[in-house]
């Protein structure tokens, strides 16, 4: 297990490397010392890149199957140490250890999805025949590795995150340089580790920890660095865009997700789903359910229920299994909600429960009647609050839906098939889900959104088209 003192190191170019100057990680929940982390130098990054750009010729070369056995590997390596994962992102990130357990699962998912689509990678015969002049011709496409992909991810699943850039990337032959988020370095220095074992190539994939200025911007405006895939905020992801060049972009950015629930809908058996929804890993999930809008024939059951619902909650140690939310990922955001939920209180809205903190934890709390201008309502809270709204109708609802900056998932819980097909057409998300809150994901599903929620697709045969470049071959049997 990680000491408390540890000092971890730079992985460049298949070697772990001192850095010239280090900054202690502290625990989100405990305020204690975890570890010491590398600060990576303009010349690091300069390293990891010039390896990455080094190595890419070995892995486009590397047989399909090869690299699938590589990232077979890894998945049995992360099965062997799942506890161990685990408790790194519950430490770090203050996760609950049995969300934390959930994560790691997912992560054996994604990279063996990624293992599976290394050897799924193909192109198409085009009939040139079909225009005139094209006779005589057999033609097909492609598709080939872009080269150096640069990964920027965000603290909240510290390990299935990185996966669904590493998996891709490596999967299609590409090398990557990373860059985790500063507070959850240590699963990302994990996964390496476990590469390392599975024999990827030097060079391959490197991680360098430090400033989004020093080690981000850089990454961002290397010409030797053809992608950049980042999660994370659509401030920060405007701004990768606007430097980026011609570098191709994906960007997963930010959501505030909305559920409809129709009239006729059995309010009792869908509270205890909008619960996780609402308050899984505190609300610092993209997908978070934010905003409840409830018919508002259903809407006194469904506050009531919802309410006594939220108070079962356990609230304490990540390392607790019992433990349903813990700390806020800084102090800065707890104050920052606290804020917001003045603000809403403020405007005339109702805090039915929790807007109370109890050291870095916000208490699980629902928000009533909030207008659709305040903070909590239009931007991402990020945080364990959930508004309940009542409505008139499906239409008003779907209306309140897209009326936001955002569209990553929505959801719509009706009996109604006629309301359903509405609902799916109408609301302007990257996902709709019927009958679910938006709040899920497995992770071969095209992932992404619409407006500031960012644009391209994770999932990983989506991010795989991403990540190659499409080639055309044309053989002329005419010489």
């Amino acid at each position: 297990m990680h000491t408390t003192t540890e000092k971890k190191k730079l992985y460049i170019n298949g070697e772990w490397v001192e850095a010239e100057a280090y900054s202690e990680l502290l625990s989100p929940y405990s305020g204690e010392v975890l570890a010491e982390i590398p600060l990576a130098t303009e010349r690091d990054v300069k390293r990891a890149i010039a390896a990455a750009y080094e190595a890419r010729r070995t892995m486009a070369k590397m047989p399909a199957h090869e690299r699938a056995a590589i990232l077979e590997r890894v998945v049995s390596l992360l099965q062997q140490r799942a506890e161990e994962a685990a408790t790194i992102i519950a430490k770090e990130a203050a996760k609950p250890i049995t969300t934390a357990k959930g994560e790691v699962a997912r992560t054996i998912q994604t990279y063996k999805f990624a293992a599976e689509e290394a050897k799924r990678i193909h192109g198409e015969t085009i009939p040139l025949d079909a225009a005139p002049g094209g006779e005589h011709r057999v033609a097909f496409t492609v598709r080939e590795p872009i080269g150096v992909i640069g990964a920027i991810t965000p603290f909240n699943f510290p390990l299935n995150l990185v996966a669904h850039k590493l998996g891709p990337a490596i999967a299609s032959g590409n090398t990557v340089v990373l860059k985790p988020a500063s507070q959850t370095p240590l699963s990302a220095y994990f996964i390496a580790e476990l590469f390392e074992q599975s024999g990827l190539p030097k060079g391959a994939l490197n991680v360098v920890t430090g400033s989004g200025k020093t080690v981000g911007d850089q990454i961002v405006t290397d010409p030797r660095i053809s992608m950049v895939t980042f999660t994370g905020s659509p401030e920060v992801g405007i701004g990768i865009r606007n430097k980026a060049g011609l570098k191709r972009v994906t960007l997963e950015l930010g959501s505030n997700s909305a559920v409809i629930i129709d009239e006729q809908v059995d309010v009792e058996r869908i509270i205890p789903r909008c619960v996780v929804g609402a308050f899984s890993f505190q609300g610092q999930v993209c997908i978070s359910l934010q905003r409840i809008y409830v018919h508002e024939k259903r809407y006194k059951e469904f506050v009531e229920k919802f309410i006594a619902a939220v108070k079962q909650l356990n609230v304490g140690d990540p390392l607790d299994p019992s433990t349903d939310v813990s700390a806020l990922i800084s102090a800065k955001d707890v104050e920052r909600s606290l804020d917001w939920i003045e603000e809403a209180k403020q405007g005339g809205a109702t805090v039915a429960v929790g807007g109370e903190r109890q050291g870095n934890i916000l208490l699980p709390t629902v928000i009533l009647d909030a207008a659709p201008t305040m903070k909590v309502s239009c931007q991402e809270v990020f945080a364990p609050i959930v508004l309940i709204n009542q409505v008139p109708s499906v239409d008003e609802a779907i209306e309140l839906v897209n009326d936001s900056r955002y569209g990553l998932q929505a959801g719509i819980y009706t009996d109604n098939v006629h309301t359903a097909w509405e609902a799916a057409e109408k609301l302007h998300v990257g996902g709709v889900l019927i009958n679910d809150i938006p709040t899920f994901r497995v992770d071969h599903m095209p992932y992404g959104g619409v407006k500031e929620s960012g644009f391209g697709r994770e999932g990983i045969r989506y991010a795989i088209e991403e990540m190659t470049e499409l080639k055309l071959i044309i053989f002329n049997r005419n010489r």
